[in-house]
């Protein structure tokens, strides 16, 4: 049976969608899944987890019933990815605690440096499947 690989992003976040959209066009495989950290989706399992369900700060990625945050979720994710940017998941050498540090300034940053939308991003038909409600 194949892994059910899922990634939860801020919905609002310009930067966040723009790496969703990112994933979507290096995954030949097809084996994302998407939801945001706003969708019913999220938020339970952001409860479920005891994660902070209102200030988010880190893209989540979900893969063999385990889960990854901050600098590890984008590493996993890249390892799946089409092309020479699979290489980039070579970075998982560096410790976390300094990948983290990097990531968290991102996230602090994020809004100011690449905005924010008032709403959630909506996937086009063609890729209403890939999303989880």
């Amino acid at each position: 049976m194949k892994a059910r690989k899922i990634i939860l992003f801020d919905g609002i976040c310009n930067l966040c969608n723009q790496s969703v959209q990112f994933v979507i066009e290096h995954d030949s495989k097809n084996q994302f899944h998407f939801a945001s950290l706003q969708s019913e989706f999220g938020q339970n399992f952001l409860k479920e987890h005891h994660l902070d369900a209102e200030n988010f700060n880190s893209m989540i990625y979900i893969e063999n019933d385990k889960f990854y945050t901050k600098s590890s979720a984008p590493l996993k994710i890249m390892k799946h990815l089409d092309g020479i940017i699979s290489w980039s998941s070579f970075f998982i050498i560096v410790p976390k605690p300094i990948r983290d540090v990097v990531y968290s300034f991102i996230a602090k940053n994020r809004y100011r440096w690449f905005g924010k939308n008032e709403s959630c991003w909506l996937p086009t038909p063609e890729l209403k499947a890939k999303f989880l409600e």
